[in-house]
């Protein structure tokens, strides 16, 4: 056996070695500063496996000089947008939909009525069932919210799963988390047993490209941030500058929504108290 064969990663048509996942590994975290263990060899052999044979190379290492090179571009991205995970489902963990209508849009709707206005944002927003899921909760309490200064802002790294979300077509397997009523309200027949979100939804709710650990064009402030299941994926460090960024573009009193499985960290912690089940109130502003 070869001293090649001898330390592959994964079982599969493609020679995949340390080194080839040391290179990816590296480029994820300097690209989107995702942290990728070797536990998870087998998880990029496998979604990138499907790159491999578009481009109709032979091995990792010949994947890696692509992208590695001046003509690779376009592929690291694709990279980064294949091991990008992309989890999602309309009002996961519904704790936090309730808490924003109970905390954000009710105590805020006569202001807004009155010409306030309310910016929320969606981190991480994969194919688009968390900002619709924030959308169809301000509209059960604000049917005609698009008449008013109210804006939901939905972010992600991988633009694929942007244009997904952009079409707002889900099967009906997808949807069923969804309460009658706001489907029956907020959505229409898109075709073989499909629904889409209508138009009152999906223009609540802006779409656009954003690295985390990039530049960020918005100024805020927002009443409220979803940044779920997305810090859960970075080191420490990186956890921390995240939070500490968010946390600068919040208004004082408002709320940080993280997964269940994600906890405040680092300088960003001083300016939050708890407030649910991995609910963050910012603190300052007279809003409870």
């Amino acid at each position: 056996m070869s001293e090649r064969a001898a330390v592959q990663l994964a079982a599969g048509e493609f020679s995949f070695d340390r080194s080839d996942f040391a290179f990816i590994a590296t480029t994820l975290y300097e690209d989107a500063g995702i942290s990728l263990p070797a536990s998870k060899a087998n998880l990029v052999y496998s979604r990138l496996a499907k790159r491999l044979r578009a481009l109709g190379l032979e091995s990792f290492r010949d994947y890696c000089e692509l992208v590695g090179s001046g003509e690779g571009a376009d592929e690291r991205h694709q990279m980064i947008a294949a091991l990008t995970t992309n989890v999602t489902r309309f009002f996961r963990e519904p704790h936090h939909f309730e808490h924003l209508r109970r905390k954000v849009v009710e105590p805020g709707a006569a202001a807004i009525r009155q010409g306030g206005r309310l910016r929320l944002w969606s981190a991480g927003c994969s194919s688009g069932q968390e900002p619709y899921s924030i959308a169809l909760t301000l509209l059960s309490l604000l049917p005609d919210a698009r008449a008013f200064d109210v804006r939901i802002l939905a972010t992600d790294i991988n633009p694929q799963v942007l244009e997904t979300a952009r079409r707002a077509v889900y099967a009906a397997e997808e949807v069923a988390a969804v309460p009658a009523d706001l489907r029956r309200s907020w959505m229409e027949p898109a075709g073989q047993g499909a629904l889409r979100l209508d138009e009152a939804a999906r223009g609540l709710v802006s779409f656009r490209p954003l690295n985390l650990i990039g530049a960020w064009p918005m100024k805020g402030p927002f009443d409220a941030v979803f940044c779920r299941n997305v810090v859960i994926y970075f080191d420490e460090a990186t956890q921390m500058r995240l939070l500490t960024r968010i946390a600068a573009l919040l208004r004082p009193g408002g709320y940080l929504y993280l997964g269940h499985s994600e906890r405040m960290v680092g300088p960003a912690e001083a300016q939050f108290r708890l407030d649910g089940t991995t609910t963050y109130r910012k603190l300052g502003g007279e809003r409870a």
